[in-house]
């Protein structure tokens, strides 16, 4: 076989390039190389030339993108949306050509927004009657009839809520420290404050609180909610959860800061039922030397009840069925050595049961699990990859896809590999925008750019062509000891 031609296109170093570089100079595409591995130093993520031809020609993402959003614009896990979503996926999945596509089960749970969700401020006196934008928390436990009505107390950290925990007695607790806007990586900032939204409705009950509200996670300062999920540990009563708007944070945090008396009324109608089944959605490249060794390539089928789910994860799912038809339609490449699996995983907003089901379903084949890729960041330009691995799977990563990592992290869904051994990494697009849109309404299809779309499409099934054809043997990752 041929080996592979390895383009960078120019684009990416002029989306590096500093301000002056750019004013100066005319980014020019290297000359190809020809190599089945990339340059060791160089901007962007591995693109190997006939995925990146059939990509910018006759690409498909966008067009994937936008059935996955008409198909199934709400499809939480559980819902009769995910359904849809899952018969969608087979079907495209069959239809693009990937071989051993089939269903496999899990059980996840079942949660409904409800139709009312609002939070009306009783004071201060010349703000009564105003409403403030909430969303439910995926999970929450709904209000009673009638809503609560209580005072309210802002803290930013749960040292503070325990350090004032006497005062919270009885009241709502609005958790109301943002992301911080100094951090360069948006992802870190989120990390930095979402324990929040999924801790926050527990610590408050410890307290004895009667609800937490939460303040969105995003950088944006507007009247949009951003929903997510709230986790209930089961060691203390479930309270109520609900996300304010940024703005809708800021108000009452105002009306806190002088002196006001804040009361709000809060009125959640969501409810909780029992699990049901779903599905995760599998296909496969077969390889053509150790079909048994596998590269494994993921993203989640589900998404919050609101918007399109377009970034979060639809761009995914789009990143990872275009890469199976690219490598299908790119007959040049042929068939890497190892297997690579596509795995479109049921339940990660809110409990990860797909993934789970699938480490248990795989379990005896885990070890022959070379490398799992995740795309979950959104469908912006992919700027290069992240990833866990350490040590020889680093060097080995680096030495595949040509550079030095983007950023640490692998995924939600893969996760959950990591305890045999796996070798973990993640698409890596610009991430600078992702939160302005993540579980919101702002999600939808028109966010996403066609051409950034495709070219995260083209880079997925270069990482994962070039990782399975890697000549050599994938080191396991070493646990760290418990």
């Amino acid at each position: 076989m041929a080996p592979a031609r390895l383009l960078v296109p120019a684009l990416f170093a002029a989306a590096c390039a500093t301000p002056e570089e750019s004013r100066d100079t005319i980014p020019v595409a290297p000359e190809p190389v020809e190599s089945p591995a990339p340059a060791p130093a160089r901007a962007g993520p591995p693109m190997l030339a006939p995925l990146l031809e059939e990509g910018l020609a006759r690409g498909q993402a966008f067009e994937l993108l936008g059935q996955l959003c008409n198909a199934a614009p709400h499809r939480l896990a559980g819902s009769s949306g995910a359904e849809r979503a899952v018969a969608w996926s087979e079907a495209a999945m069959r239809r693009l050509g990937f071989e051993n596509v089939r269903l496999e089960p899990c059980l996840v749970p079942r949660w409904e927004r409800g139709d009312v969700e609002e939070l009306v401020v009783v004071k201060p006196e010349a703000h009564a009657g105003e409403k403030l934008a909430i969303l439910a928390l995926g999970g929450s436990v709904g209000t009673p009839e009638g809503g609560l009505e209580a005072d309210v107390i802002a803290v930013t950290s749960f040292e503070e809520l325990e350090a004032r925990s006497a005062e919270a007695r009885g009241k709502l607790v609005l958790f109301a420290r943002p992301m911080d806007p100094a951090e360069v990586q948006p992802f870190a900032a989120y990390g930095g404050a979402v324990s929040q939204r999924s801790r926050g409705a527990d610590e408050a009950s410890r307290t004895g609180a009667v609800g937490a509200l939460v303040r969105s996670m995003t950088f944006t300062l507007d009247d949009e909610p951003h929903t997510g999920a709230l986790n209930y540990g089961g060691s203390v009563e479930p309270v109520p959860g609900a996300v304010l708007s940024t703005l809708a944070a800021e108000r009452v945090g105002a009306w806190l800061a002088a002196g006001e008396i804040v009361r709000l009324r809060l009125s959640l109608s969501c409810q909780r039922f029992d699990d049901v089944p779903s599905h995760n959605v599998v296909g496969e490249i077969v390889g053509r030397e150790r079909p048994e060794e596998i590269v494994l390539i993921g993203a989640h089928l589900d998404a919050w009840d609101i918007g399109q789910g377009a970034h979060d994860d639809g761009a995914g799912c789009a990143h990872v069925l275009e890469a199976g038809r690219l490598l299908h339609a790119a007959t040049s490449l042929g068939a890497p050595r190892r297997t690579i699996r596509a795995v479109l995983f049921m339940n990660e907003e809110n409990g990860l049961r797909g993934a789970l089901a699938y480490r248990d379903a795989h379990r005896d084949e885990l070890d022959r699990h070379v490398l799992a890729i995740e795309s979950d960041r959104g469908g912006f330009l992919p700027l290069g990859y992240a990833t866990d691995a350490a040590g020889a799977g680093l060097d080995v990563l680096r030495e595949v896809w040509g550079g030095a990592e983007s950023d640490r992290g692998g995924g939600a869904d893969i996760s959950v590999l990591a305890e045999f051994g796996v070798p973990l990494a993640g698409l890596y697009p610009n991430p600078q925008r992702y939160f302005d849109y993540h579980h919101s309404r702002h999600d939808v299809l028109f966010a996403v750019g066609a051409r950034e779309l495709e070219l995260g499409a083209i880079a997925l099934a270069s990482m994962a062509w070039l990782a399975a054809d890697y000549h050599g043997e994938w080191p396991r990752e070493t646990l760290a000891p418990e």
